[in-house]
């Protein structure tokens, strides 16, 4: 339940000056930017800003960093739409439809749908923190790595579902995936596959791979080609078709609302995020539609589905460091390195005590949601004029900053290399039908994977299926898992048989 007298002060907080509210705009725009830049991660611009908090007061350092981290997560999407280029492992799927839809001179739509999707689904995940902060960080503490292999794995059923015409090319690029995030010192201490390199003991750096393998492998297929839409009367930044495409999202309330459920309840695990939520709701979609053959072509509830999931995991991601003074992330460590400056501990004690300090953060993102609409709408025809630069001038300018943006998250000349090689392996795969993305969620995932699941086996003492039985919270979801994983194809085929009745 609210306290509404707590509730009545975080109004005073936020709206008895304009104060709080100052940094919230060049927070929205310092994270778009960071967030479409190839390998500058939200984290990093967070991080970058964080001594600028220094003078503030506690409440307008909160809305400034979490003003970049909302920004941020949208810009990610952008570039993922418009060059295939996720600005972060939380927009892969956004990739999927995004790009695409793109492709086939339908930009502006896909903006609209990229744009709608994230303010809805930022919208939902706040609310839902703000009704439920309480039940949610109780709910968290009782999430170990049992719950986590099976979201985790639930995550990596997406890979079977990647590639409509070989399902056995799909799981191929799957498990190679799962292969490369097994180099380097394992979770148990062991080196593995390092050929003798040192820069190979930490495993394959992520962020360049995934640069690598998606932008880098596309600008090179690009080669011949004049511009990313080849159709020139499609070329422009039409706002007209920008609102066409928010208007769609909400002819898909279902996907929006199952998206934005799914990203605020995987959001509040730590250490999983935003990663899984985005492909965990894309897969989600893709089984329940009843035309799953258009997603990877340009579906527009590919689109909805992954935006919506994504944004709406920062919500949860907020519980488990206003709650339990955990963070789940990056992201959030930065915001906890915030709240030790100004000597606040998140915890019980800070909601008991600060109750009106914490429902004025929520509100205050709440609001930055609404500011993200306005804002991402003017950005959009700035950022969406990419379609219209030659690729003769943008090719080389992106590899540059692919290759800049390998180096920034490692410090080292291994990123630039990554780049270049998950680049010729993706323009390898790319050319024999292999879902690059089904590689680079086994990437992801499987390093997760391995050590969500060495901790399982050590708490069960080698009896995970016993000890399955004994997590209510991992047995519901493996139950949940099971039944969406068998229980939509055969929905399907029933559907199928009714139009087949139906047109008869």
């Amino acid at each position: 339940m609210l306290d509404q007298f707590a509730l009545s002060q975080a109004f005073g907080l936020l709206f008895s000056s304009f104060d709080p509210w100052i940094w919230v705009i060049p927070g929205l725009l310092i994270g778009l930017v960071f967030g479409s830049i190839p390998g500058l991660q939200i984290s990093m611009a967070m991080a970058v800003f964080l001594p600028v908090t220094f003078g503030m007061d506690f409440l307008q350092a909160m809305l400034f960093l979490t003003a970049i981290f909302t920004g941020g997560a949208y810009g990610g999407g952008v570039t993922a739409i418009l060059m295939n280029i996720p600005g972060s492992s939380s927009s892969i799927a956004t990739a999927f439809d995004g790009y695409p839809m793109a492709r086939q001179g339908k930009h502006n739509e896909a903006l609209g749908l990229g744009l709608a999707a994230s303010v809805v689904g930022s919208f939902i995940g706040y609310i839902l923190l703000l009704l439920l902060i309480g039940p949610m960080a109780a709910l968290v503490l009782k999430i170990g790595p049992m719950e986590m292999v099976v979201v985790v794995l639930w995550g990596l059923t997406l890979i079977a579902t990647l590639n409509d015409g070989n399902v056995a090319k799909g799981l191929f690029a799957g498990f190679l995936g799962l292969l490369l995030s097994q180099i380097g010192m394992s979770t148990t201490g062991i080196m593995r596959t390092t050929v003798g390199n040192p820069h190979l003991l930490d495993g394959i750096p992520a962020v360049p791979a995934m640069i690598g393998i998606f932008a880098a492998s596309e600008l090179l297929r690009l080669r011949g080609s004049s511009y990313l839409v080849t159709d020139e009367a499609q070329r422009d930044i039409s706002l007209r078709k920008i609102l066409a495409g928010v208007a769609e999202t909400f002819r898909y309330p279902a996907v929006l609302l199952r998206g934005s459920l799914i990203g605020a309840g995987i959001g509040a695990i730590p250490g999983v995020g935003s990663s899984v939520a985005n492909l965990v709701s894309y897969g989600e979609a893709r089984r329940t539609s009843r035309t799953p053959e258009a997603f990877g072509k340009g579906a527009p509830e590919g689109v909805i589905a992954a935006e919506s999931a994504n944004s709406s995991s920062e919500g949860g991601s907020m519980t488990a460091l206003l709650a339990l003074g955990i963070p789940g992330g990056a992201a959030t460590a930065v915001l906890l390195a915030a709240f030790s400056f100004h000597n606040i501990i998140g915890g019980p004690s800070f909601i008991r005590n600060q109750t009106d300090v914490v429902y004025s953060i929520i509100l205050g993102n709440l609001g930055q949601v609404l500011l993200l609409a306005v804002v991402g709408l003017l950005m959009l025809r700035v950022l969406g004029m990419v379609v219209r630069v030659p690729l003769a001038y943008l090719v080389p300018s992106v590899l540059a900053m692919c290759a800049w943006g390998g180096y920034g998250i490692t410090g080292t000349i291994a990123g630039p290399l990554t780049v270049a090689a998950f680049a010729l392996l993706g323009w390898l795969m790319r050319r024999n039908a292999y879902p690059v993305a089904a590689t680079v969620i086994g990437l992801l995932l499987g390093r997760m994977m391995e050590g969500e699941l060495v901790r399982t086996l050590q708490i069960s003492n080698n009896q995970p299926m016993t000890y399955l039985l004994e997590r209510p919270i991992a047995l519901v979801l493996a139950i949940a898992m099971l039944a969406v994983l068998v229980g939509a194809p055969s929905l399907k085929a029933l559907r199928a048989r009714k139009a087949r009745r139906a047109g008869q």
